[in-house]
């Protein structure tokens, strides 16, 4: 179902499907001899050894009380190290669950201050979290824990390396990945790589580097030059937050394309600017070759376009033009401008006509100022609801993100409707 009907909780799509995915699952699954895994919104991974088990993130605080279950049920042994991955609800929610005084919890020497500026802005990292994943990852009361549980151990950016029980581990920071204290665990004996959400929930998809909710940009050369350390290793099997990839030659073509498609996206935007073209027209003209051509489910070629461009030029826009170096916004003049055009009404109308010609995006500008002016107004109201409709409808609602987008947009039309 499509967001037109409003209630859409994002089922149907990859990403929502592979959060919810453990709902159902009563036992670990195992993936390699001694890898076992739950699945959860963020997968945890259990490594067993003869002296105790590793344990690779603890998941959200809901799915560590049921991850803890699902392990036990193959080894009684105590974890004595638990590895995150990164700073996401979904790597360290559930630590409280696991941590005991004997064991050692092991993050990079910038989770601290990962957690530290999240935590200052929780409440907008929230917000936008539960527009786009309300109804798909559940209540926020299930993500996040009950209290904090800060790591023992704080590795440099050189990496980690420690044994157990016959079994070899190593911890390699990648800071390409979703937070700068990105880190992946490496079996090298059996060519394993757990690389959490460095590739983002989507194997093969185009990386988020600035998401909807909120969060500090991503830079596409760190995300690159992350995939290139993984890449060197050679995998046989990938374990990602919410998928298994086998096979070495197949995990390097797929490596290989995704660096080249983020490195040739880079590159096009960059001789865009020096060109002297505006954003705008880079974020509809850049597209990938076929050959380099990434999903599109969670991040966007043209979102990404923009986020390079903001990584290297910052928020000024010049093509917005002067107006963009203060605080009064283009809504300020929208009841002038509907004055003029003889009434918000008048141009609910010539919003409707860019919606019968397929236009929903002018359709929508149009609406900001009649809306701006006349928030009440039921005729453009209706027109708006028609043109996210078509919206929806145009980008096929196969984007996560853009998807809840325009069903938190539709939602919030009918609970703002007048009496």
């Amino acid at each position: 179902m499509m967001a037109g009907g409003t209630d859409t909780p994002g089922f149907g799509l990859r990403v929502a499907d592979m959060v919810r995915s453990g709902s159902d699952q009563t036992a670990p699954i195992v993936r390699a001899p001694g890898v076992w895994e739950s699945r959860g919104v963020g997968n945890a991974y259990l490594l067993t050894t003869a002296e105790g088990n590793v344990l690779v993130n603890a998941g959200t605080l809901a799915d560590a009380r049921k991850g803890r279950e699902r392990f036990a049920q193959v080894s009684a042994a105590p974890v004595q190290f638990i590895v995150l991955t990164q700073s996401h609800a979904n790597q360290y929610g559930g630590l409280e669950v696991y941590k005991t005084p004997d064991n050692v919890v092991i993050a990079h020497h910038l989770y601290p201050q990962d957690r530290t500026y999240c935590e200052a802005l929780s409440e907008h990292y929230r917000r936008g979290s539960r527009r786009i994943f309300g109804g798909i990852t559940g209540r926020t009361e299930d993500m996040i824990p009950t209290c904090e549980v800060a790591p023992d151990l704080l590795i440099g950016d050189e990496g980690h390396r420690f044994e157990l029980g016959g079994r070899r581990f190593e911890i390699i920071w990648t800071p390409g990945g979703e937070t700068r204290s990105a880190v992946i665990v490496w079996l090298p004996d059996e060519r394993i790589a757990i690389v959490g959400n460095l590739f983002g929930p989507l194997f093969g998809n185009q990386p988020n580097l600035n998401t909807l909710r909120g969060d500090k940009p991503r830079s596409a050369l760190e995300f690159i030059a992350s995939i290139k350390r993984v890449r060197a290793l050679r995998p046989e099997l990938l374990l990602t937050g919410h998928e298994a990839i086998e096979g070495v030659n197949h995990i390097e073509n797929e490596v290989t394309r995704i660096i080249d498609a983020v490195q040739w996206m880079h590159d096009r935007t960059l001789e865009g600017m020096n060109e002297g073209r505006d954003l705008c027209s880079l974020m509809r003209d850049v597209r990938l070759p076929d050959k380099l051509s990434l999903t599109e489910e969670y991040g966007k070629v043209a979102w990404n376009v923009r986020a390079i461009w903001h990584e290297y030029s910052g928020w000024f826009d010049p093509a917005r033009g002067t107006t963009e170096l203060y605080g009064v916004p283009p809504s300020s003049i929208a009841p002038a401008i509907a004055e003029l055009a003889g009434g918000a009404e008048c141009l609910a109308e010539r919003a409707q006509a860019f919606v019968n010609q397929g236009r929903p995006l002018e359709a929508l500008h149009m609406l900001d100022i009649a809306l701006t002016a006349a928030p009440g107004l039921a005729a453009a109201r209706a027109v708006k609801r028609a043109a996210l409709m078509l919206l929806d409808e145009q980008t096929g609602g196969t984007n996560l993100w853009e998807r809840r987008w325009i069903a938190a947009a539709l939602h919030e039309l009918e609970e703002t409707a007048p009496g």
